[in-house]
C-alpha cells in the first residue's frame, strides 16, 4: 500500500512544511487563497489521503478531454527521474506558475514534496515573472509564458517548457538567454515529460529528444512512438506522434498522425509547414487540411484575428515550401477554439470557420 512521503526539507515560500502541517496548510489555501491557490490546496489534500491514485484531467487538445487515474507511486517515480536528470538537490528553489488543475502543475508540487524543494507559487498568468525579483533553480512554463518573459528568464536557472509547440522566434530568442531551457515531450498518461531536448545549446542545432531514466522507445507500423516506461505506467503507451527513431533513447518528433494532410497523394506534416511559416509571421496560426475535389485535401493556413491580405503577401513571398506545402487559402478566425489549459483545438476551430 502506498504511503505518502514528504521530504524533511520540503518548504513553501521558505517555510518548512511537514506531513502533519499539510492538512492545515491545504485548508488555509482552500479557504483563504486565490483561485489558483485553492487548486493547490485541493491537490495537496488529495496527495496525503489514503487513496493510491490521483484523478487527472487530460487537456483535450487532440481528442475529447477525459479523466484518468494515475498511481501516486508512479508520480513519485517520475519526480525522482526528473530530479536525477536535472540534479535537483534538497532546498533547491522551484517555481510553480502553472495551474494545479492539470498534470504539469500537480507534478511541480509532487517534485517539491518528494525531492525536498522550496517551492514558490505565482499566479498562472501570461506574464508570470512580472514584478518578481528573486531567482529560482527550477521551473516550468508554457511557450506563451516564455515568450512574454524572455528578458527575465535568466531568473529561472533550469526551465522546462511544454504544453504547446514552441515557435521558431522563441527558439532563436532562447539562444541568447543566460539559463538552461529545455523542450519537453510527454502527456498526462506518461505523468508529464519522458523526454528532454536542450533549447539554448548553440553548439547543437535541432538536437533530438533524449529520454529520462528507465524509459525505452520503439515505433509501430504507422511510424508512431511507443513508450515503455514500467516505473510510470503499467501499460505500454502507444502514441499518435510520428517520429524518427534514432535509438532506444533518442528521437526526432515529426508531427501528429491525426494532423497529417494527404494532398495529391503526398503526406504532409503541418507542423513542418508551421515551422517554415513561423519565421515570417508572429500572429497565432496553424496549418490544416480541408477537403478538396482535385487533391483530396488541400493545405490551408488558419490565422487568428489578422488581416488576410497582409498574410497572403507574406505567404506568396516564402520560397522554402516543398511540393503541395504552400497554403492554397487562408482562413481567418476571430478567436481560436482552445482547451481549458490553452491548447488550440484545430479541428473544432476549422469546423467553426467552415460551418454554413
Amino acid at each position: 500500500m502506498y504511503k505518502p512521503f514528504i521530504h524533511p526539507n520540503f518548504s513553501i515560500h521558505g517555510r518548512a512544511i511537514s506531513f502533519d502541517d499539510l492538512t492545515e496548510v491545504s485548508y488555509s489555501l482552500i479557504k483563504e487563497g486565490e483561485d489558483y491557490e485553492k487548486q493547490i490546496g485541493a491537490f495537496l489534500l488529495d496527495w496525503i489521503d489514503d487513496s493510491e491514485i490521483i484523478l487527472v484531467k487530460t487537456s483535450g487538445s487532440t481528442g475529447k478531454p477525459k479523466t484518468i487515474a494515475l498511481q501516486k507511486e508512479y508520480m513519485v517515480n517520475s519526480a525522482l527521474a526528473t530530479g536525477s536528470y536535472f540534479n535537483l538537490k534538497p532546498n533547491s528553489t522551484a517555481l510553480l506558475c502553472l495551474p494545479a488543475s492539470y498534470i504539469a502543475g500537480k507534478m511541480m508540487l509532487v517534485r517539491a514534496m518528494v525531492l525536498g524543494l522550496n517551492i514558490h507559487f505565482l499566479p498562472p498568468s501570461s506574464y508570470p515573472l512580472d514584478g518578481v525579483t528573486h531567482s529560482f533553480d527550477f521551473g516550468a512554463m508554457v511557450p506563451l509564458q516564455v515568450g512574454n518573459s524572455l528578458s527575465k528568464l535568466h531568473q529561472v536557472h533550469k526551465l522546462i517548457i511544454g504544453g504547446a509547440p514552441i515557435s521558431n522566434s522563441i527558439r532563436e530568442e532562447l539562444k541568447g538567454v543566460d539559463n538552461s531551457s529545455y523542450e519537453t515531450y510527454g502527456m498526462t498518461e506518461t505523468i508529464t515529460h519522458i523526454a528532454i531536448k536542450p533549447l539554448n545549446n548553440k553548439e547543437v542545432k535541432d538536437a533530438p529528444f533524449t529520454v529520462l531514466p528507465n524509459v525505452e522507445l520503439t515505433i509501430d507500423d504507422r511510424g508512431c512512438l511507443v513508450i515503455n516506461a514500467p516505473k510510470i505506467s503499467d501499460e505500454t503507451v502507444v502514441t499518435n506522434d510520428m517520429v524518427e527513431l534514432l535509438s532506444k533513447t533518442q528521437f526526432k518528433w515529426l508531427g501528429r498522425l491525426d494532423n497529417v494532410i494527404n494532398s495529391g497523394g503526398v503526406k504532409l506534416h503541418p507542423e513542418h509547414i508551421e515551422k517554415v511559416i513561423s519565421n515570417y509571421i508572429d500572429t497565432s496560426f496553424f496549418v490544416a487540411g480541408v477537403a478538396d475535389d482535385e487533391l483530396g485535401q488541400k493545405v490551408v493556413l488558419v490565422v487568428e484575428d489578422a488581416e488576410v491580405n497582409d498574410i497572403r503577401k507574406i505567404i506568396e513571398g516564402i520560397g522554402e515550401f516543398k511540393k503541395f506545402e504552400k497554403p492554397k487559402s487562408i482562413l481567418i478566425a476571430k478567436e481560436f477554439q482552445r482547451t481549458d489549459s490553452g491548447k488550440i483545438q484545430r479541428s473544432k476551430t476549422v469546423e467553426q470557420i467552415l460551418k454554413p
